[in-house]
């Protein structure tokens, strides 16, 4: 910004700077020197506002982490001695004993019917379906039902896993023996344990006998809590969550997750914490 000099009347030079008016005549010499005054107390004050910033930027920080951590920390300000308390993160609780059953599922069960997708995690109903000429000839295979097994066999622990069923009005979920005969579907013998859908109904099965279960609407998706040791097959809203319906039985031989489809498609959801207050 430049600067402008005027000479007016009493010899007096006048300096026009940054929107102020400076006078260097002896007259003016006490606008200046309180002018001058003006300028050193707003640099001051700039002074101690930054290195009240800096101070307080360090409680800030921390109470940042606090919140992350859901701790509760006291702030390092003097002028802020009271202790801020902040609410944990909301999570479900793991009541599974040892690690999380983790599966897919086995290719080499599947019905030619049967389609596996999303790395072997879901399958989707095909009405043709494979020839079965085409499909691989081993004796774990399901000839004659829409039937897959999950890759993992189970012989201890308490174990959760869920399901999500899409455009599908008859499916069945549950456990069965691993060496279960592949010319049964599953529930209709004593080797396996299921919950089915069909004819806009839920049920339970074993050894081909039928039991209604109340459920109001069909869940989208929903839990499947298995207690070996205990004997207890159980059938979970996971909304909730609580147990909707359970089976129980003894369980002598190594199990694995089963699953029927007649139409649609079906999503496994497993390696997940069993939630919070199912007994």
């Amino acid at each position: 910004m430049g600067v402008r000099r005027s000479s007016g009347s009493g010899g007096r030079e006048r300096r026009e700077e940054s929107g102020l008016t400076l006078c260097s005549s002896p007259t003016c010499g006490g606008r200046q020197s309180a002018l001058q005054l003006h300028v050193d107390t707003q640099k001051e004050l700039k002074h101690v506002s930054s290195s009240s910033r800096e101070k307080m930027a360090v409680p800030r920080s921390a109470a940042r982490l606090c919140r992350l951590a859901g701790r509760t920390v006291p702030s390092l300000s003097a002028r802020h001695r009271r202790a801020v308390s902040l609410p944990a993160r909301r999570c479900y609780v793991s009541t599974s004993t040892g690690s999380n059953l983790q599966f897919r599922l086995d290719e080499r069960t599947a019905h030619s019917s049967l389609d596996l997708f999303k790395k072997d995690t879901g399958i989707i109903y095909r009405m043709l379906g494979l020839d079965p000429s085409q499909v691989q000839d081993n004796p774990e295979r399901f000839r004659d039902w829409a039937v897959v097994f999950g890759d993992e066999k189970i012989n201890s622990g308490r174990h959760y896993w869920e399901v999500t069923v899409k455009k599908s009005q008859e499916f069945r979920l549950g456990v069965a023996e691993a060496s279960m005969s592949r010319d049964d579907c599953v529930g209709t013998n004593s080797s396996s344990w299921v919950f089915g859908y069909a004819q806009r109904k839920w049920f339970a099965m074993t050894s081909n006998k039928i039991v209604p279960v109340t459920l109001v609407g069909k869940p989208d998706r929903v839990g499947i809590l298995l207690d070996y040791g205990v004997g207890l097959l159980a059938l979970v809203d996971v909304e909730k969550p609580r147990i909707i319906h359970s089976i129980r039985a003894q369980f002598k031989a190594p199990l694995c997750p089963a699953f029927g489809l007649w139409d649609g498609e079906l999503l496994t959801h497993s390696g997940l914490e069993e939630p919070e207050g199912l007994k």
